[in-house]
């Protein structure tokens, strides 16, 4: 039997046993709904379609935005054989006997569209084994992946792809789509004779962020919950939603790109003295099943590098929350990192130790490894007496200003500055100390050396 299957006729009758959202998958670009950036009149991914040009695509973005639908639309309207992998299961054998197909069938004039499903699960082998026949022009591929191309693909497949960015759906766009499944009587919830208001359209759309097929997974199971009102019809209402939702599903995979756009995201709201939306971002995280001891981890790293020395109780409030986190658990240790993460957003900000590590970083790196001098190394044996260990050390307790005129970093780095205090929380303070101890060694300077300890 051959590999090449043809794509079901669009106009067959609906097969009840598969789920709603593949019943409603769009034949065409006209039923399709988002993605206007790409597929409205003129633009990018239209126009290619439109000409029979579409090469080999990456289509990135998030689930239930439709990338496998966009993929079968095409295979329709380039008249291409649709061969669909899951990188999940398909190996190294079967993609060479497929390859091996579609290689015959050009030279019959058949040409063949491969769409691989979450191709950035696959290998760099697997991934390899695509390329000649990419470049050959036997296949044309797909790949649809809800992570960065540019790092879970390999850049020579990647350079002969052309990456669109698909986007999560509008509240607008689910509800229209959950509107046409509940009156289509061909492929749909038709025949049930289901009512359903729009606030629950919106409350579905509103807890599945975006994604289409969970937006009709959650309508499909409240419709077999659906009982008849006191008028006779049956009515999908807001408790047979909150049954069928049992939890909100938020978009997040906690080693995929989506982890690090939130903290990011936790980050940068810290750092712009925002609460609220740290708030929202740490919930988002939370919620979503990320680990709190890793949030834990993040919040001690944004109190050295953004707050440090403005506030140094920042840094004793987000190890004492990452101890509680340990210590009591989940979900009692949300608020210890609420309380750090408001704390943080609050307290006065500096990231002069973050620059001044960076820069003693660079100068090691880039530098001479110059000998400590000679004053500053302990000396005890008279060998190292007699070699100058510890000549012309000053001892500051014995001095009036407790602070001597000596130079403490090597020759090649004497007069290098690494902190600079600003103005902002106790470095106000730090910045002003650190000018009167300028001002205490410009007078040791002036007075001469001690006699040596």
């Amino acid at each position: 039997m051959s590999l090449f299957q043809p794509i079901p006729n669009a106009g067959s009758a609906a097969d009840t046993t598969r789920p709603l959202a593949d019943r409603m998958r769009p034949r065409t670009f006209e039923d399709y709904v988002g993605q206007e950036h790409l597929i409205g009149p003129g633009k990018p991914l239209r126009t290619q379609v439109d000409r029979d040009d579409t090469g080999s695509l990456i289509f990135w973005g998030p689930p239930g935005t439709g990338k496998t639908t966009l993929a079968k639309i095409i295979a329709n309207m380039t008249r291409a054989e649709f061969i669909e992998f899951s990188a999940v299961l398909a190996g190294i054998k079967e993609i060479k006997q497929v390859m091996a197909e579609a290689e015959r069938a050009r030279q019959y004039g058949t040409r063949t569209i491969v769409f691989i499903d979450e191709i950035h699960r696959f290998n760099k082998a697997q991934q390899d084994a695509f390329l000649p026949h990419v470049e050959k022009g036997n296949i044309r591929l797909i790949g649809a992946t809800t992570e960065n191309p540019s790092f879970e693909i390999n850049s020579a497949l990647l350079s002969r792809c052309r990456v669109y960015v698909l986007k999560p759906l509008t509240e607008e766009q689910i509800v229209l789509l959950l509107r046409r499944a509940l009156t289509d009587h061909e492929h749909g919830l038709g025949e049930m004779n289901l009512i359903a208001s729009d606030d629950v359209f919106k409350k579905i759309a509103n807890y599945t962020s975006g994604d289409a097929r969970s937006a009709y997974n959650v309508l499909e199971v409240a419709a077999g919950l659906a009982q008849k009102n006191a008028a006779g019809a049956r009515e999908i209402t807001d408790d047979i939603v909150r049954d069928a939702l049992q939890k909100r599903i938020l978009l997040y995979d906690k080693s995929g790109e989506e982890h690090y756009n939130l903290i990011s995201a936790l980050h940068k709201s810290v750092r712009n003295s925002d609460p609220d939306a740290a708030l929202y971002w740490l919930g988002r995280m939370l919620e979503a099943g990320e680990d709190p001891l890793y949030v834990a981890r993040r919040v001690v790293r944004m109190a050295v590098e953004d707050i440090g020395l403005a506030d140094p109780n920042a840094l004793s409030l987000c190890m004492a929350a990452r101890d509680a986190v340990d210590f009591i658990g989940m979900p009692e240790g949300n608020l210890a990192l609420a309380q750090a993460v408001v704390y943080l957003s609050v307290a006065p900000k500096s990231n002069a130790l973050y620059t001044a590590y960076g820069d003693v970083r660079q100068d090691v790196e880039q530098t001479a490894a110059d000998a400590v001098p000679l004053h500053l190394r302990n000396a005890p044996t008279s060998l190292m007496k007699g070699l100058g260990y510890g000549q012309g050390y000053q001892y500051a307790h014995d001095l009036e200003d407790k602070v001597a005129n000596m130079q403490c970093l090597p020759d090649n780095l004497r007069d290098r500055v690494y902190y600079r205090p600003t103005n902002e929380g106790i470095e106000k303070r730090i910045r002003e100390r650190l000018e009167e101890i300028k001002r205490q060694r410009s007078r040791a300077a002036e007075s001469g050396p001690t006699q040596p300890k």
